[in-house]
């Protein structure tokens, strides 16, 4: 069975080209696209893009509509399909007038992805979203235990969300010198913070209560006075994993300097690097990359970058073999 189109996967990597550097967006939008084109060339078995025809548009919205959320095991939302079908539009209209594909699809035909008005107006609809409430949040933090400082960062991490209203993206990539116990704010800089639309503003403390601010404040401190960690080191490091005596990996405490950028994932240029290990890995430049829609992601990276995306996984893998080779004096044989 097909699972992928050559020319599908060129003309997709030269959108997201475009996407990028000519509309700037931002990773998580681009995957969201690239979601939304799996999904059709789901459908439509992987057909050449110059194929298109208005049927398959019409198809596919009552397909798309019968699909299920692998999440909750229900029906998509009606701003899903607004957002999947959007999205398509936006590619078809943009395809429409690229080499090799006017003579084919014409602007008009993109139209046919449009949500009818009645399923429109609910997908727009701004809706209170649930959330728990401060006296349960509070009941979590006190049931929390505190016995180590990764526990104690764990609870810090609840109290700290609720005490700020920081985003968890920004929240991964905040230093000591982002957070002013004095004053009671957050400095959320964008030169250093990730937030959302790299807008930097202050965030003020919350009345949520004095003990959720004190577990903050006793963190802080924590981090200052008994780890003795500057302003430019992370407020919630990575837990720190080394090899321990039972040459597994294990949790060995809390990370230093750089380890908020580790919980935040590497950064697109130190995944472009070529990894430093001796394994051959061929990549998307060299053979179309196969992959279902649950790891799309991936996907659209390695045929937008040519990424090696197993490398890392393999120098894991021969790293740990040859950790537990080395006294059974296989090692020599193993390498050779």
């Amino acid at each position: 069975m097909l699972t992928y189109n050559p020319q599908n996967e060129r003309i997709k990597r030269a959108y997201f080209t475009y996407l990028a550097e000519a509309k700037g967006f931002s990773e998580a939008t681009l995957d969201g696209v690239a979601k939304a084109l799996n999904r059709f060339e789901t459908y439509t078995r992987f057909r050449d893009f110059k194929a298109f025809h208005i049927e398959q548009a019409k198809g596919f919205k009552a397909y798309l509509a019968d699909q299920t959320s692998l999440r909750t095991s229900e029906r998509l939302s009606k701003a899903t399909l607004y957002a999947t079908l959007n999205a398509l539009k936006r590619f078809f209209i943009w395809l429409a007038g690229q080499p090799g594909y006017k003579s084919r699809i014409s602007y008009a035909d993109a139209e046919y992805f449009n949500l009818s008005a009645k399923d429109t107006r609910i997908a727009k609809a701004h809706r209170e979203a649930r959330v728990p409430t401060l006296e349960q949040i509070r009941h979590v933090i006190r049931t929390m235990p505190a016995g180590s400082e990764i526990e104690r960062r764990d609870r810090a991490l609840i109290a700290f969300t609720i005490l700020t209203g920081v985003r968890d993206g920004a929240m991964a990539s905040l230093k000591l010198k982002h957070v002013d116990i004095e004053e009671g704010q957050v400095d959320q800089d964008a030169r250093d913070v990730n937030t959302k639309f790299s807008k930097t503003f202050v965030t003020w403390f919350f009345p949520v209560g004095d003990d959720i601010r004190q577990v903050v404040v006793d963190w802080v401190n924590y981090l200052r006075q008994e780890k003795l960690w500057g302003l430019d080191d992370p407020l919630f490091p990575a837990t720190k994993v080394a090899v321990g005596d039972s040459r597994h990996f294990e949790v060995s405490g809390l990370g230093s300097t750089g380890a908020a950028r580790a919980r935040s994932g590497p950064s697109s240029r130190t995944l472009s690097r070529r990894p430093a290990c001796p394994t051959s890995i061929r990549t998307a430049s060299e053979r179309p990359l196969r992959y279902s829609e649950d790891n799309y992601v991936s996907r659209r990276r390695s045929t937008r970058r040519g990424l090696k995306i197993s490398a890392m996984r393999t120098c894991l893998l021969r790293f740990a073999a040859m950790v537990m080779l080395a006294d059974t004096g296989k090692l020599k044989s193993f390498v050779h």
